[in-house]
């Protein structure tokens, strides 16, 4: 459903010391951490306005079931105050990413 709001990417890998490894230069990176940022759908969608609209390729990045330190993040996003296994925050994710595209789009996000 994404496909046609953006391109997308997933990208996994078998250990931490990986994901620094993959992530490009330019990248604007972004940690999925409980600690970070939290926003509701609209401000999410107003602040992927402004990452879209700053010309670097925006890279989240989910650690594993013990975590991830990546001190190379450019920001650290909550998905809110609960705990969810990683697999369950991807799909938290995407689903805000969508949301947040038809916001911009001023399209029904319930069909």
């Amino acid at each position: 459903m994404l496909a046609g709001q953006c391109r997308l990417e997933t990208i996994e890998v078998r250990d931490d010391d990986q994901v620094a490894r993959r992530l490009p230069e330019r990248a604007h990176v972004v940690m999925l951490d409980a600690g970070g940022r939290a926003y509701d759908s609209e401000a999410f969608a107003a602040w992927l306005e402004g990452r879209r609209r700053g010309g670097r390729d925006v890279w989240f990045v989910l650690g594993g079931a013990f975590g991830l330190d990546l001190p190379r993040a450019d920001e650290r996003l909550s998905l809110g105050p609960m705990t969810f296994p990683h697999q369950l925050a991807r799909v938290l994710l995407l689903e805000q990413l969508y949301r947040a595209h038809k916001i911009l789009a001023r399209e029904p996000y319930h069909l």
